[in-house]
């Protein structure tokens, strides 16, 4: 029996589903990141499962009991959000023993439960400190160690590191994701960020347009992107209009390979940048450089192709630093059929 499901749930503002017949389920023990663009109805359908926006139909149930009607406080979730709510007149036991003190949790096993917790998220000892003196992860150190307090059977995330630098992000995801695994946690998490959510998630759960876009293992979305609304968001460009005949794809950058057992016919195809390798002008597509940028591991290498047709789509490239021609040179392209994706839908 998965911990949370849901049945069908739809939010309406006005005339507009913000979340539209949404079915889902979560497992117990299991991290699920709700990944889309702003307005998808990822966080409208994170606060019906908290009981903090009715639904208008569907069913929400935790541990296979209905929660229409039941006020967020008996639903037994934590929650926590971007802008962490502590309260600034509390030092941080205060604010991690707040949920403790509504359980009505005796002082001693309180102030037992803050001490571990505080340890486990990497501040021993501040029990004492003003919220003021925290730097934004610590708040958010403190943010997640009251929200764990109550032992909640579910622990709801609302893009709970988008006011931290990347560095500092990148640091807690990872230890969160070890926290979470540690504790058996069940986690039903909020993002726009796709690189937080592959690194926290076991699951992804891709919205759009108040809806289920896709559902995997976040390798399997990485590598077969449903849609290409799906691989636009996970932020590829090199998709194009394409007729697929067995191995190969005829398209507006000439024949490309495809995996073998690919949908055929008229399709969207994708191509990653890591499937399109350059090689000398005389070979393969022939292409100009028009820009360069730099990404850390590598650089991006924007094409324009000169043939087949002068007006081919722009085409990315990736390659490391020391090879990227310069800005201005002209190139050769072929495809790796292992980098090419055929998209099932828009």
């Amino acid at each position: 029996m998965p911990l949370l499901r849901l049945d069908g749930v739809t939010v309406r503002f006005g005339g507009r589903a913000a979340v539209d017949a949404v079915d889902l389920e979560v497992a117990r023990h299991e991290v699920v990141c709700l990944l889309g663009p702003s307005g998808s109805g990822k966080s409208t359908l994170l606060r019906a499962v908290a009981g903090l926006q009715p639904a208008d139909a569907g069913r929400v149930l935790l541990g296979d009991a209905d929660q229409a009607g039941v006020p967020v406080h008996r639903r037994g979730v934590g929650l926590m959000f971007q802008d962490h709510q502590l309260f600034p007149q509390r030092d941080v036991a205060g604010n991690v023993a707040f949920g403790l003190r509504m359980h009505k949790v005796a002082r001693r096993e309180r102030d037992r439960r803050v001490a571990e917790l505080l340890d486990l998220v990497g501040l021993p000892g501040a029990q004492r400190r003003a919220v003021a003196s925290l730097s934004g992860g610590e708040q958010q150190r403190v943010a997640l160690a009251r929200a764990l307090a109550p032992e909640p059977r579910l622990l709801m995330l609302d893009e709970p590191l988008g006011q931290l630098d990347r560095g500092l992000r990148e640091r807690l995801v990872g230890e969160l994701r070890e926290l979470f695994g540690r504790l058996g946690t069940t986690v039903l998490a909020v993002t726009h960020d796709q690189g937080e959510a592959f690194a926290l998630a076991d699951r992804v759960v891709v919205m759009r347009d108040g809806r289920i876009a896709q559902t995997g293992t976040p390798l399997e979305v990485w590598q077969r992107p449903a849609s290409a609304f799906v691989a636009r968001f996970l932020g590829f460009d090199n998709i194009v209009d394409a007729t697929v005949s067995g191995a190969a794809a005829d398209t507006p950058w000439g024949k490309i390979p495809v995996p073998d057992g690919s949908p055929q016919g008229v399709r969207k195809l994708l191509v990653r940048p890591a499937g399109v390798r350059l090689v000398p002008p005389a070979e393969g597509l022939r292409c100009t450089v028009e820009a360069r940028t730099f990404r850390g591991t590598h650089v991006a290498v924007l094409l324009r192709p000169r043939m087949p047709a002068a007006d081919s789509p722009p085409l990315e490239a990736e390659c490391p630093l020391r090879d990227a021609p310069a800005t201005g040179a002209e190139t050769g392209v072929v495809f790796s059929a292992e980098e090419a994706v055929v998209l099932e839908g828009e």
